[in-house]
Order: structure tokens, then sequence, then C-alpha cells
């Protein structure tokens, strides 16, 4: 039985889906449906998770590497920079929406649900809810650019360095859920 969105505090998770989840509640709040959004909350949250895995040297440009990580031909219709979370993410107009692109293909806004759902199990929908009461307490401008430092006033705590790579921390709701009153007291 899920959970009821209230009754839900902390939960234990490592960091990409929830900035997945929150670069997705982001991007609805701007303007994008649902399934537009979770495409580009995955993209945003592999796009950190690149950049991270090279900081902590785990990954590392090679000169074979470099050739082999030539751009893939764009998919069929219109390429759309979407700027999301200090990202600027590729995207493709198609005919079901917009879509983040990778491996030149739009992805699929099935997989990134699935992928939300197989993370926070019953709890999603009490992470999203407090997630989008946040996202609402700021004017779009304003969460558009703020949206990322936000992110890491909540975001859950891990060790530094190699050793947090991929590890589980405690998303505390009500840190999230009072930045939300911070935003609205602010206006």
């Amino acid at each position: 039985m899920p959970e009821r969105p209230g009754s839900v505090r902390t939960l234990t998770i490592n960091r990409a889906p929830v900035l997945t989840l929150w670069a997705a509640v982001v991007a609805e709040r701007l303007g994008y449906d649902r399934d537009e959004a979770a495409t580009l909350g995955r993209a945003v949250a592999g796009m950190n998770a690149a950049s991270k895995a090279r900081t902590l040297g785990l990954t590392r440009p090679t000169e074979k590497g470099a050739a082999e990580r030539k751009p893939k031909p764009a998919p069929a219709g219109k390429l759309v920079p979407v700027e999301l979370c200090g990202r600027i993410v590729p995207a493709v107009h198609t005919a079901a929406g917009v879509r983040a692109v990778k491996d030149g293909k739009p992805e699929d806004p099935a997989s990134a649900h699935r992928y939300l759902e197989s993370k926070f199990g019953d709890a999603l929908e009490a992470v999203r809810e407090a997630m989008t009461t946040l996202a609402k307490s700021l004017p779009k401008q304003e969460l558009a650019e703020r949206a990322f430092s936000l992110y890491e006033s909540f975001r859950p705590g891990i060790p530094s360095g190699v050793t947090g790579w991929g590890a589980k921390g405690v998303l505390d709701l009500d840190v999230v859920r009072s930045l939300a009153t911070k935003g609205r007291a602010s206006r």
C-alpha cells in the first residue's frame, strides 16, 4: 500500500534519483508535461553523474575515447537546448513532445518513470509532492535560476570523494518542506 504523501519524513536513497525527480519537477513547473520533464530530469542526473565521475577520476577522456565519443547524428526533428538545473540538455521535438536526447535518440519517458518508481518505491508520491510544493513556492524565473542550489540544500548527505560514489544518504522531506516555506516567505 502506497504511503500517504504527508506520512513520509525521511528516505535513504542515493543522489541520482533525487536529482532526476527534482529536475523533472522543476521542468514541469517551467511548463513541460510530465513525460517531457521525466526525460529532461533523467538527462540532468546523467550529465551530473558523468561530470562527477570525471572529477573523481573514475573515468577520464583518452585519445581513443574522445574519438569514440563523436556526436551521434541527431534524431529527426528540431534539436532544442533546454536549460535545466544548471545544465544544457540536448532535446528534440517529437510527435509526442520534447524529449531529451541520449546517444542520438530521444529518451523514452516510460523508462524514466520506471526508474523513479524503482528507486523511490511507495515514497515516490510523497517526495514528488514535497518537491512540487517547493517548486511552486518560487516564481518560475527564480526557480529556474536557483534549482540546482536548492537541490544542494536538500540532497542526501554522502561521504566526499570516491567513497561517496553511489552511496546512499538520507533525504529529509522536512528540509524540502521548510525550503518551500522560506520560498513563500521571501516573496
